[in-house]
This record gives C-alpha cells, structure tokens and sequence, in this order.
C-alpha cells in the first residue's frame, strides 16, 4: 500500500503507540470511507481508533473471540493503522462469491439468461424416467416431490433410490437448485419425480418404460425426460409414447450414443424414433456435434451433452458425456418456456422450441440447432 504524507512525515513514522487520553494524530478523516477489519496486537483498542479519528459510529461491528472490529475507514486512516505496531492485520471487507459452478451447458442453451428474467421452471412437472435419483442430495431434495419404480425392493425405505447414478446426474441439469451450491440446473423451481424404470445396474425393459410412462400421465406430468434407449423399436412403446404426447405432455428422449453412421445410416435409437418425442442430439462447447452423438432423419434438435458437470449420488457432482446429458438441457428449457407460456399446447411448445433453435449444421446431426429459452421466451 502506498504511504500517504502527513506534513512532511509518512504514515510508516507514525510509530508511537496510542492510548485512551493520548494526543489524536493529524490524520485525515474527511472522504470516501470503505469497510476494513481490524486486528489489534496489544491493549487500548479503542484508544487507538480514536486517535486516528475513527468514531464510535464507525465501528460497525465487534468480535468476541478475537481483537477484531469490522471498521469504515477513509484511504489515509486505512494506511495510516496499517503501520501502527499495535495493528496484527488490517483487511479491506472484499466481496466473496458463491461456490455454486454454472456448467456451460446451462449458459449454451440462454438458461441462466431465462432465469434472470424470471422465469426457473415454477410450476412445471418434470418426470425423469431412469435410474432413480438420489432424493437427499443438498443440490436436488427441494426439488424431488415423489416419485415410482417398477422394481420391488421392500428391504429399501426409499424404492427410488438411485445406485448407479445417471438418474441423479440427468435430474442435476434439469433442476438443480440455486442455493450456493453445487451447480445450478436449467429450471432450478421445477419440481422433479423419479420415476426409476431402470436398474441400478442400467438396464430396464419395454415393459419398465411403459410403466413409468402410464405413471407419468396417471399423475399430471408436464414433461417426460428419458435419457434412455435402444436398438430396437416395439409398438407398445411407441403406443405409449403417442398416448403421453396426445395427453399434453412434452416427451423428450435421447438420440442415443452410436455416432454418426458413416453418414448416412440413421443410428437413432427408440423411444427417440418415435414422431411424438423430441429426439435430442448431444454437442460440445463449441457447438461440435459430439462423436458418439446418433443421426438421423429423426434428430429433431441440440443441447450439450459433452463434458456435462451435474450432481451423482451421495452429495457428489461428476462430468460425464452422452446424449442422456444433453436431453434433460431440453427438458430444462421446456420447464423455463411453458412456464412463461402457460397457454401453448405441448404441440405449440414443441413447434417454438424448434423455430428458435440456434442452425448449426446438417439436420441428420444438430436437428433443427441448439435449443435457446430466451429466444423462445421472446417470441
């Protein structure tokens, strides 16, 4: 810190120490004041202060463990403690942050944006159909209201539970909450169902989805997010598929992880095949098409689905890849969306997701772009 001139003498000469009764030092008191913390090395706290001008209303605050006042200073005050032998540490009151990361996904699709607009998904239902969710996660039980599992576990209390993680990972991006945390979802006010129709080892079968979709539409779900898939389609699937997109819900899906197909076989996996879901393809930071990202005729749009940091089991976070990671940034945003745009239909939602989307490329790989909610929002 620079030393200030008293009179032909630095602040560094002002040496001698102060008591209650001594001479106050010509120091001055006039000018901006900012907020310092204080700590003293020796008696006469007060005394101290006072001779340096510092007045009963400029001590805001008084430690009880230490020796130490939070105190408005002016510069010349500030630097003239500073030397003072009976002062251990003189700090400026410096702002501190939150500890909460905001993944970059969250920023690529406008979600932080949406947010300070107001809108975080209030309202709006959010079905994740996978591997269960961890319901005690700091980042993520405000936001859990319940949910079902198709796999008997009477020896566990909480039948949704999560043992593999993906689930946990999904419903992080979707809405994680904002509370200086972790990280921070799309929708962070939407609340959340896990609807566990995968193992913890990963898998399910057409019947578990089925399931979990009937569920969904049984208990008012806005929105389906299944980060699932495989090689083969089946009726009854897409049946139910249809039934939830005729209900009035949003269906998003995952295009699936088996690349490009040469460029030009169609890798798109089921349910996301299916016309009445929104099949989601993955990208990177820079708006790459990720490698392993499927294409197809039926890639219907884009979000982030490399390097995805969001929650996993037992208060941890994790970044992984895949198309499972960019589908719940979709769901995210379509929470944001139809909660600024209560009126439209699913079918309308969709429709405006779409039409605001960011081109990025061929539509086998990106679809119709990269989802944007303040785009959508203002249109």
């Amino acid at each position: 810190m620079k030393k200030a001139a008293f009179g032909g003498f630095t602040a560094a000469l002002l040496l001698i120490p102060f008591t209650a009764g001594a001479e106050t030092a010509e120091v001055e008191t006039e000018g901006d004041k900012e907020e310092y913390l204080i700590q003293f090395d020796g008696p006469a706290e007060a005394g101290l202060m006072n001779a340096f001008g510092v007045e009963d209303e400029d001590v805001l605050y008084e430690y009880d463990y230490l020796p130490v006042n939070l105190v408005e200073l002016t510069d010349s005050q500030a630097e003239a403690l500073e030397d003072h032998p009976h002062v251990a540490a003189l700090d400026e009151n410096a702002e501190v942050t939150t500890l909460q990361d905001i993944p970059y996904g969250i920023e690529s699709v406008q979600g932080v944006q949406a947010q300070e607009l107001g809108f975080r998904g209030d309202g709006m239902d959010v079905a994740i159909l996978d591997t269960g969710i961890d319901i005690n996660h700091e980042d993520l039980a405000a936001n859990v209201q319940g949910g079902f599992s198709v796999f008997s576990d009477s020896a566990n209390s909480n039948p949704f539970s999560d043992g593999n993680g993906h689930g946990t990972h999904v419903a992080g991006t979707v809405a994680a909450v904002d509370n200086d945390l972790g990280v921070l979802g799309v929708a962070p006010d939407a609340d959340l169902y896990a609807v566990k129709v995968l193992s913890n080892e990963g898998s399910g079968s057409l019947d578990g989805i089925a399931r979990g979709i009937e569920w969904s539409i049984e208990n008012d779900m806005d929105i389906i997010n299944m980060s699932l898939g495989g090689s083969s389609g089946s009726s009854v699937l897409e049946n139910f598929t249809d039934l939830a997109y005729d209900e009035g819900i949003l269906v998003v899906a995952a295009a699936g992880n088996d690349g490009k197909g040469m460029g030009f076989f169609d890798t798109v996996g089921f349910p996301a095949q299916y016309e009445s879901a929104m099949a989601v393809a993955a990208v990177d930071e820079n708006n790459n098409t990720a490698s392993f990202s499927s294409a197809g005729p039926a890639v219907e749009i884009s979000a982030p689905g490399v390097n995805v940091l969001s929650t996993v089991p037992g208060n941890g976070y994790d970044a992984l890849n895949g198309t499972s990671m960019a589908a719940p940034h979709v769901a995210g945003v379509a929470a944001q969306v139809w909660q600024a745009k209560p009126h439209l239909s699913n079918v309308q939602l969709r429709q405006l997701l779409n039409d605001t989307a960011e081109p990025l490329g061929a539509q086998r790989d990106y679809g119709n772009g990269l989802i944007q909610s303040v785009d959508a929002i203002n249109q």
